[in-house]
């Protein structure tokens, strides 16, 4: 049959993307819901990259990979946001051969590369509650610098082998993405030749990257509550579990979706649940994470506290 498609229909020059199969009515209603998300997310994580750069306060290890990670939020959403809105107020709603593997493959970079920091953003809190004599020296400038980019290195590899074996299949007639984005299952699901290397492909990757980050944040973080426990203050240990609070709640949103969506045999026979996945890690995710670190970390409230006030009576 494989064979028969390969000989009748020409190659795929360009994508459908099906997205959310609504009445015209509720395609606006999606495109005002999916705007709002996005503005809270450019708005919430330029915010937070302008309040860490602009303040001395937060110059330290912790803002540092905080502001690396407002920059990955704000640029995977954007990867899928401005086109997803687009195509809502579109009739056709085609995506370019190229311009598919141009988003995927940065979607996957930046995806990727935000895993690697949170398990680093874990490392620093280990250094910093566990050995904070040491601090200073672990979490110097230089090493910052090198882990981001460390994470950035490993997000990038992960996006060319993924890409490249993805993009290497063959699409032949059918042309219809069942996604709002071009995202892996969707891809895989219409290939017209045998897929079995590439979902092996996805699920050892995907297993290696989550196994290898949890484990370094559930030992920073083992490290971190041995630590905590022997904190002789009640007042000393809920203030030191409302620092690492932030992140937990971070990490605990990346994960468990990443997780779900790709290193399940099977999630990709859902495409309605695809979507609704997508949707939580391409703009849900992004938007709270800005939140959760302004609402929770005292320092940034204060800092905005500051600025807002200093604003207001300079006028």
């Amino acid at each position: 049959m494989k064979s028969e498609l390969n000989s009748t229909y020409s190659e795929v020059t360009e994508f459908i993307l099906l997205g959310f199969r609504t009445p015209p009515k509720l395609q606006i209603l999606l495109f005002l819901v999916f705007l709002l998300l996005y503005m809270v997310t450019v708005v919430g994580n330029i915010s937070m990259i302008i309040v860490i750069k602009m303040d001395s306060r937060l110059q330290m290890p912790m803002y540092f990979f905080l502001r690396n990670l407002s920059y990955l939020d704000l640029c995977y959403s954007t990867v899928i946001a401005p086109n997803t809105l687009a195509n809502f107020l579109s009739n056709e709603k085609n995506i370019s051969y190229n311009g598919c593997a141009a988003q995927f493959f940065f979607f996957a970079l930046f995806v990727t590369t935000e895993g690697f920091l949170l398990a680093v953003m874990a490392f620093d809190g280990f250094w910093a509650i566990c050995s904070p004599l040491l601090y200073p020296v672990r979490m110097s400038q230089n090493v910052c610098v090198r882990l981001v980019t460390g994470s950035y290195i490993f997000g990038c590899i992960n996006s060319m082998i993924q890409t490249g074996f993805t993009f290497s299949l063959r699409f032949r007639g059918e042309n219809r993405l069942d996604h709002f984005f071009c995202d892996l299952p969707a891809l895989i699901k219409i290939s017209c030749v045998d897929t079995f290397v590439n979902k092996i492909v996805l699920y050892i990757l995907s297993a290696l990257i989550i196994i290898t980050t949890t484990t370094g944040i559930l030992v920073s973080y083992a490290s971190i509550l041995s630590t905590v426990l022997k904190i002789p203050s009640t007042h000393g240990r809920s203030k030191t579990f409302s620092t690492c609070g932030s992140h937990i709640a971070v990490v605990s949103l990346f994960y468990g979706t990443v997780f779900f969506m790709y290193s399940q045999p099977g999630v990709a026979s859902s495409p309605e649940q695809s979507k609704i996945v997508g949707v939580l890690y391409t703009l849900i995710i992004p938007m709270l994470n800005s939140l959760i670190y302004s609402l929770r970390n005292r320092d940034v409230k204060d800092v905005v506290k500051r600025l807002l006030h200093r604003q207001w009576f300079s006028h």
